[in-house]
């Protein structure tokens, strides 16, 4: 199952739509769970999860104080044919959890002056605990993880609310839907964290006058967290910002590693991170440089390593010589083989089409969700890699 946000030809009126590939080949015409009526802003995108009933939920995120988020369940379980609308109340960059037969983990963001992350659980999606402030460090961004019933989280800092300026790279977790958080090394620390070199703090990036930018969080095969992060020397886009690093960054149960992967060409290039149970570690992101070379994106690879993320090797360029920079792979939820990474494309100079991807976990083939529906169901198309 998936969700995504988009608009009909030639409008700017932004439809949140879910739909699901069936591992037969086929897709259904997507639903449009919510109609963001007179906005045409995509930070109002939304997220997804599924409960051990099968039922789909759907949070639509907000934007600052003004324009609400929603949360949606599913009337029937594995089904995307109707939604019902749950609750509407503020929150923005939504990032639910559902652990089995806990209930809901919501990490989220508020607009409380800045953007400051919040988290609240509810054991049935509807009735919820209030809003607590995870951390105020002047603004964050955040991504997040589930395995068993632990909840991980990586973020930046907005020193002085000021995204422009994020940088520094912080880590908490929680096991017991958030009644205690923890370090790296599981020492308790207390909430709202609001101090900027707390025990939460990775690396003090500030000091070294980089920038961070948040792209994937997960654990490898001892539990110990991996972050997948973008550092930068400018927010601007263009040379500036060189050199624009990937980065990963590891606990190794006594202190934090860092490795270089590769450059990248944009702040905003944006990947994902599988440890897979073979022991491979695995990077899907738009790393290559794209048509619109300083513009968000670009040709999307598969990085490799087989040393638990010390040197990675480019093992696959998956799209090139396209017409549009292709960015933001997301890594579904239990990843199946046969659909890996999930991407669009799209011209970030200009206003333009945005096309659906995805890959398998091998690389091989590239499919393109069909822009135009006639049918109940139709093919997704595989395409040729030079697209």
């Amino acid at each position: 199952f998936f969700v995504y946000d988009g608009a009909k030809e030639g409008q700017r009126h932004l439809l949140t739509m879910a739909s699901y590939y069936d591992h037969h080949h086929l897709v259904p015409q997507p639903t449009i769970v919510h109609d963001k009526d007179g906005v045409d802003d995509p930070h109002d995108n939304s997220s997804i999860a599924l409960d051990e009933t099968g039922h789909i939920w759907i949070f639509v995120s907000g934007r600052g104080r003004g324009r609400p988020g929603f949360k949606y369940r599913s009337f029937e379980p594995y089904s995307i044919e109707r939604f019902e609308l749950v609750s509407e109340e503020e929150m923005t960059y939504p990032q639910p959890w559902w652990l089995e037969s806990k209930g809901i983990v919501h990490l989220f963001t508020k607009y409380t002056g800045v953007r400051e992350l919040y988290w609240n659980t509810s054991s049935d999606g509807k009735n919820w605990t209030e809003h607590r402030k995870l951390a105020g460090m002047g603004g964050h961004y955040q991504t997040s993880h589930r395995r068993g019933d632990r909840i991980i989280t990586a973020f930046n800092m907005h020193p002085e609310g000021k995204v422009d300026v994020r940088t520094n790279l912080y880590f908490v977790q929680t096991d017991d839907m958030g009644a205690i958080w923890r370090t790296a090394d599981g020492s308790p620390i207390g909430t709202p964290m609001t101090d900027p070199h707390c025990g939460a703090l990775v690396r003090d990036f500030q000091a070294e006058g980089r920038l961070v930018y948040m792209k994937d969080i997960d654990l490898d095969a001892n539990g110990n967290p991996v972050i997948l992060v973008v550092t930068s020397a400018s927010h601007k886009p263009g040379p500036t910002g060189e050199p624009r690093i990937w980065m990963i960054v590891h606990w190794t149960e006594r202190n934090w590693e860092f490795h270089q992967v590769t450059r990248s060409t944009h702040n905003y290039d944006m990947g994902s991170l599988y440890i897979e149970s073979s022991g491979t570690w695995r990077i899907i992101a738009p790393t290559e440089p794209g048509p619109q070379h300083w513009g968000t994106g670009g040709e999307m690879a598969i990085w490799t390593s087989d040393n638990h993320g010390k040197t990675w090797e480019k093992t696959k360029q998956l799209t090139k010589d396209s017409n549009f920079n292709h960015t933001y792979a997301r890594r579904p939820v239990n990843a199946h083989p046969d659909f890996y990474a999930f991407w669009a494309d799209g011209n970030p100079d200009e206003f333009s089409e945005s096309r659906l991807y995805f890959t398998n976990k091998v690389g091989d083939t590239i499919w393109i969700l069909p822009y135009v529906m006639t049918q109940d169901f139709a093919e997704p198309k595989p395409i040729d890699c030079h697209h």
